[in-house]
C-alpha cells in the first residue's frame, strides 16, 4: 500500500545536489542534543523526544538532514540520535555532515590538520552506520577567511575519490574560497549564516551560488543575528506585519523569506520540539508577495544602519 499522508516538506519544491534530490525544507540536527557546539553549553535534551522528533521530520517530507560528529553534549550526540531514529535509512534520506572542526570527549575545540580529515570522516560513517557519506562540507574556522582551504579540500576531495564521501560541499566561505574549492573538485552547496536581517552584502555569494547551480544552504535563518542563542522574544517590525498578515509565526516568515531567496536556497531549520517543526516545515508553503519581500528587506536596511 502506498503511503497517502501528507508531506508539507514538499510544498516549497525541490532541488538537486548532482545526483540527489532533496526538498527544498529540510532539517538541521544541532540543537537535538541539548548542547549548542559554537555557543555556551546548553540544557539536557529528551532522548524520545528528539528521537520523535526525526522521525516526525520524516514522516512529513523532510529528506534532507545536517549533521556533525562535533554536535553532541554530555549525554547525547545528533549523529547517534539520527541512527538510532532513522535506520534502516530511507531510499531518498540526504544525510549531510562537516569536517574540521572537532571536540575532545570534554568538550573542547580543536581543528583537524588535512591528513586528519580521514579520521572525521570515518566517525561520522561509524556514528550514521554508513559506508558512504551522503555529502561533506569543509567548514574552515571562522579566522580563516583571508586564507587558503586547497590543502584542506584536496585531502577531502580524495576521500571522495576514494569511496568514502559521495559528494563536497564548503560551509563558512568567502566567494573567494568557493572558487579554490571548484578548481580542485565539484561543489554541490554552500553552507553559510543568512537570514532576513543579514548585511546585504552578504548576498553576493547566494547569487553566485544561483548563477553556478550551487545550494546555498543557510544556516541561522531563523535566529539571524542572535546565531547560536536561537530566536529571540522580540523580532523586527516588518517580520512581525507579514507574520501578521499570513497568520503565521515570525520564524515562519524568516524562514518563507529565505525560501524566496532563489530555488537553489535549501533551508535547515533545527528544534528538538515536534511542534516546532511541523511548523517551520509549514514554512514551506507560504508565498510572499514581492511587497512583502520588499518591506521585508527594511529589516536588514535596519539591522545595517544598527
Amino acid at each position: 500500500m502506498s503511503d497517502t499522508r501528507p508531506r508539507p516538506a514538499t510544498a516549497a519544491g525541490t532541488w538537486r545536489l548532482r545526483d540527489l534530490t532533496v526538498n527544498r525544507v529540510g532539517f538541521g540536527a544541532m540543537r537535538l542534543t541539548g548542547g549548542i557546539p559554537f555557543g555556551p553549553g546548553g540544557g539536557r535534551s529528551d532522548r524520545a523526544r528528539s528521537v520523535e522528533v526525526l522521525r516526525r521530520a520524516v514522516e512529513v517530507g523532510v529528506n534532507h538532514i545536517d549533521t556533525a560528529a562535533f554536535y553532541f553534549s554530555p549525554t547525547r550526540s545528533a549523529n547517534e540520535l539520527i541512527n538510532t531514529a532513522l535506520s534502516p535509512y530511507p531510499d531518498d534520506l540526504v544525510i549531510t555532515t562537516k569536517v574540521w572542526p572537532a571536540r575532545d570527549p570534554a568538550g573542547e575545540w580543536w581543528w583537524a590538520g588535512p591528513e586528519q580529515l580521514r579520521g572525521q570522516v570515518e566517525e561520522n560513517l561509524r556514528q550514521l552506520g554508513r559506508d558512504q557519506l551522503d555529502v561533506v562540507n569543509l567548514r574552515p574556522p571562522g579566522s580563516w577567511a583571508s586564507r587558503s582551504i586547497a590543502e584542506h579540500f584536496g585531502a577531502l576531495a580524495e576521500l571522495r575519490d576514494a569511496g568514502l564521501v559521495r559528494h563536497l560541499g564548503v560551509s563558512n566561505v568567502t566567494s573567494e574560497q568557493l572558487a579554490e574549492a571548484r578548481a580542485i573538485a565539484p561543489v554541490v552547496c554552500v553552507q553559510n549564516a543568512y537570514s532576513v536581517d543579514a548585511p546585504g552584502g552578504e548576498q553576493k555569494l547566494l547569487r553566485e551560488c544561483g548563477d553556478l547551480g550551487i545550494a546555498f544552504v543557510p544556516f541561522f535563518a531563523i535566529a539571524g543575528g542572535r546565531r547560536e542563542a536561537g530566536a529571540g522574544a522580540t523580532d523586527d517590525e516588518a517580520v512581525l506585519a507579514v507574520a501578521r498578515a499570513h497568520g503565521a509565526s515570525p520564524a515562519q516568515i524568516r524562514l518563507a523569506w529565505t525560501l524566496e531567496q532563489g530555488p537553489h536556497v535549501l533551508a535547515i531549520p533545527g528544534t528538538g520540539d515536534p511542534e516546532h517543526l511541523v511548523e517551520n516545515v509549514a514554512a514551506g508553503a507560504i508565498r510572499l508577495s514581492a511587497e512583502e519581500i520588499a518591506l521585508l528587506g527594511s529589516a536588514r536596511r535596519t539591522a545595517e544602519r544598527a
